[in-house]
This record gives structure tokens, C-alpha cells and sequence, in this order.
């Protein structure tokens, strides 16, 4: 099996922590990559912490908006699950994206939430 290491770049958006408000993830910059996923994990749910995950996308990473949702691909539900692993990919086209950790109701969640970009115009990737 080949490894794919040498050709995606990762960086943390979201640090993994217990997450007890709504949280903006850092912006993520795509230049120099055509496609971009997230990684979100949640662990443990205290007083039953109802959370959601969305996407925000910017031309100069200061300036957000929500990301339409024909641009977005996820197997995330309206509420995240303890212990749980999803991916939501970004099919949009504004240099910058970040992730958005929203709380309904509840205590908290643990989560964090990793970029993964990919397609990148010089490889390898360090």
C-alpha cells in the first residue's frame, strides 16, 4: 500500500477540547490546494450537549460567511454523537474556509476539528 502523507497537508482548525460554547475554527488556507476536507471528532457529551458542525468561507480570512450548502459534503448529522468521526468536505471556492462548532442546548461536547487539504500544486507536501 502507498501512503498518501506525502501529498495532503493537515493543520488543526479547531484544538480538541471540551467545547462548552459555539466555536469559530482558524481559517484554513487553500492556496496552493484544489480540494479541502474536515476532520471532526467528538468524544465524550456532558448534560447532553447538542452540537452541530458548518462551514464559513472568506476571500481574505477576516470576513466570513456560511457556506452554501450545495458546497458542502458531509456525513455529519444535525447533531454530533459522542465518540464519533466525521468528514465534511468543502466544494467552494474562496481561498479561506473554517469550520464552526455550534451549541443548541446541553453542557458540552469534546471535539476538535483538523484540516485536511489535498491536490496540491508542488508535492511533496512537508
Amino acid at each position: 500500500m502507498r501512503s498518501i502523507a506525502a501529498n495532503i497537508g493537515a493543520k488543526t482548525s479547531i484544538d480538541p477540547a471540551v467545547q462548552a460554547a459555539s466555536v469559530n475554527g482558524t481559517g484554513i488556507d487553500t492556496l496552493g490546494f484544489n480540494s479541502l476536507a474536515f476532520i471532526v471528532q467528538t468524544g465524550a457529551i456532558v448534560g447532553s450537549g447538542a452540537f452541530s458542525v458548518s462551514l464559513e468561507d472568506s476571500d481574505d480570512n477576516s470576513i466570513f460567511a456560511a457556506v452554501a450548502a450545495d458546497q458542502v459534503k458531509s456525513n455529519a448529522p444535525a447533531t454530533l454523537a459522542a465518540s464519533s468521526t466525521y468528514k465534511v468536505g468543502y466544494h467552494g471556492f474562496k481561498r479561506y474556509v473554517r469550520p464552526v462548532l455550534t451549541k443548541a442546548s446541553g453542557t458540552s461536547i469534546a471535539a476538535g476539528v483538523t484540516a485536511v487539504l489535498g491536490n496540491a500544486a508542488q508535492r511533496p507536501i512537508a
